[in-house]
C-alpha cells in the first residue's frame, strides 16, 4: 500500500466536524479581476482579504453551489452542480475562487482557487456564466 491519507480523513478534512462543512455550509463562487487584486493562495485566508473591487460579482450576488457532496465521485472528492452567475457584469476576471459565506467577510473562508481553466481570463458582458465542474469534481483531499 502506498503512503496515502485514510479516506475518512481526508473527508473530514472537508465534511463533518471541520471549520469548513463543504457540504452543508454555504459556499459561493466568484471570480477576480488581478488589475485589482491577485489572489495568493499561501496567505489569503478569508473573502475580505480578496479587495472589494476585485470582485466579480459581489458577494451578494454570487451563486451558491449546489447538489454539493463529498466522496462521491472518489475518495475525498468535493463535487457540484455546475454553477451559474446570472446576468454578470463587472471587470476581466483571471481567476475563480471557492469560498464559505458566512454573512462576514472576517470569518468567510476562502476555499480553492483557479487561475488556469477554459475560458479564463473571462470579460463578462450581462450574460449568464455557467462553470461546468470537472466531470470527476471539483477538487479531491
Amino acid at each position: 500500500m502506498a503512503n496515502a491519507l485514510f479516506r475518512k480523513y481526508r473527508e473530514n478534512i472537508i465534511g463533518v466536524g471541520t471549520h469548513c462543512d463543504f457540504d452543508t455550509d454555504t459556499i459561493k463562487a466568484m471570480f477576480v479581476d488581478h488589475a485589482d487584486d491577485t489572489p495568493v493562495a499561501a496567505t489569503d485566508q478569508f473573502i475580505s482579504d480578496i479587495l472589494s473591487a476585485a470582485r466579480v460579482p459581489a458577494i451578494a450576488t454570487c451563486p451558491t453551489l449546489g447538489s454539493k457532496t463529498i466522496g462521491t465521485l472518489g475518495a475525498g472528492v468535493a463535487d457540484a452542480a455546475d454553477t451559474v452567475f446570472t446576468a454578470l457584469t463587472g471587470d476581466q476576471s483571471e481567476s475563480l475562487i471557492l469560498f464559505k459565506d458566512t454573512g462576514t467577510e472576517g470569518t468567510s473562508d476562502l476555499i480553492a482557487f483557479w487561475d488556469t481553466a477554459t475560458g479564463l481570463p473571462l470579460t463578462p458582458n450581462s450574460a449568464d456564466v455557467t462553470v461546468q465542474w470537472n466531470g470527476s469534481g471539483i477538487f479531491q483531499i
